[in-house]
């Protein structure tokens, strides 16, 4: 059997063991240490925000979003339908009410027409929107910001996926009232699991600061006014973050590469369609994504499982899961063809032209 080709592995970037070796020298083991602070630091270095700060997941991150916003029972907050769960469950932790917005052709991401037409015609206003970079790729997002300026809701952005994507010299995760980054282990950089939170407000930043540890007062004791979490990211993965963030451009540079090299072997084929950028942006291309017009994304999987390549379906959108079909959703069909379409390619940094070719030749034999 062949070496086993992943969606996207971890790729470290050979500094790691050496700041996790500076991290237990100084035993500052548990959340918090200077590694802690390093890793926020060099994320508001190379995205321009203001303020980070360090979680143990990008849920963590949007759930700590929401509660600063003041969001709780009953409220009801708008999100991209064709997401990962995770950008969900945080608006449920609150007791509030999803309110699910379809995606536009030309960038599967959030539709801005359909968001406005929401917003001009609902009888509850919203209190926030949740808005994600799928992908890596960028979400129309100075139209969707200027929608929700006008409408005067926050806009949290899922930019989960999407760490270096930049809309107009901008990063994802800077437009909002608060941007969220996922450093999972499939993610374009990986601390194993962890979180970032941004905002341009210094004082929402240190309420959620707060919040992320046990909202403890500022007493010798232990003393709590209100309820908190356990959220803060801990010294030994903030150790691999920084690591990982020295080479954060070489991992965009590698991923559109990865994507040029598919581009290249199968957009000649007239039924394969790859997932579009916008003008004006940069996305991370944090996977190769496609749909098939005639050929069931099933068999391709199949096909590419039989050679030890990962691939994995596109998202099945929020309103079509059980669990929020009492949700009130604004659709118009697109998600759901791209779900019925749609692939995701391994798309691992560690992969080379030979590999990607023999993905192609692949899908090639299975759509004959």
């Amino acid at each position: 059997m062949s070496k086993r080709i992943f969606l996207s592995s971890p790729h470290m970037s050979g500094s790691e063991l050496g700041y996790i070796g500076e991290v237990f020298d100084s035993n500052y083991i548990a959340p918090l240490g200077a590694f802690v602070d390093r890793f926020e630091e060099s994320i508001k270095r190379y995205t321009g925000a203001s303020n980070a700060l360090a979680l143990n997941s990008g849920t963590a991150a949007i759930h700590l979003a929401l509660r600063v916003l003041g969001i709780g029972k009953g409220d009801d907050v708008l999100a991209s339908t064709f997401t990962f769960i995770g950008s969900i469950n945080a608006i449920l932790y609150e007791r509030a009410n999803p309110v699910f917005i379809d995606s536009d052709k030309k960038s599967w991401n959030l539709s801005p027409v359909l968001l406005e037409q929401y917003l001009s015609e609902c009888s509850k206003k919203p209190k926030a929107l949740i808005v994600t970079h799928l992908y890596g790729q960028c979400a129309d997002i100075e139209k969707i910001s200027q929608i929700c300026k006008k409408y005067e809701i926050y806009l949290i952005e899922d930019a989960a996926e999407s760490l270096g994507a930049i809309f107009g010299g901008k990063h994802t995760g800077t437009f909002g009232d608060f941007g969220i980054y996922s450093f999972n282990g499939n993610k374009i950089l990986t601390t194993s699991g962890g979180g970032m939170l941004l905002s341009h407000n210094k004082e929402w930043i240190e309420k959620a600061r707060f919040y992320s540890t046990q909202a403890k007062e500022p007493f010798i004791h232990y003393e709590h006014n209100e309820y908190g979490y356990n959220y803060r990211m801990s010294n030994v993965l903030a150790a691999i973050g920084v690591g990982q963030m020295e080479v954060i451009e070489d991992r965009v540079v590698k991923k559109r590469q990865i994507f040029e090299w598919y581009k290249e072997s199968l957009g000649d084929i007239e039924e394969i369609k790859f997932m579009p950028e916008l003008e004006n942006t940069r996305g991370n291309r944090w996977l190769t994504t496609l749909t098939f017009d005639k050929t069931y994304y099933y068999d391709v999987m199949q096909a590419l499982e039989s050679v030890n390549v990962e691939s994995r379906p596109l998202w099945k959108p929020m309103h079509m899961q059980p669990l929020f079909k009492e949700s009130l959703k604004v659709v118009d069909g697109t998600s759901e063809v791209l779900f019925s379409k749609g692939l995701c390619l391994a798309s691992s940094t560690t992969m080379n032209r030979d590999d990607v070719f023999m993905v192609s030749q692949k899908i090639k034999e299975t759509l004959k």
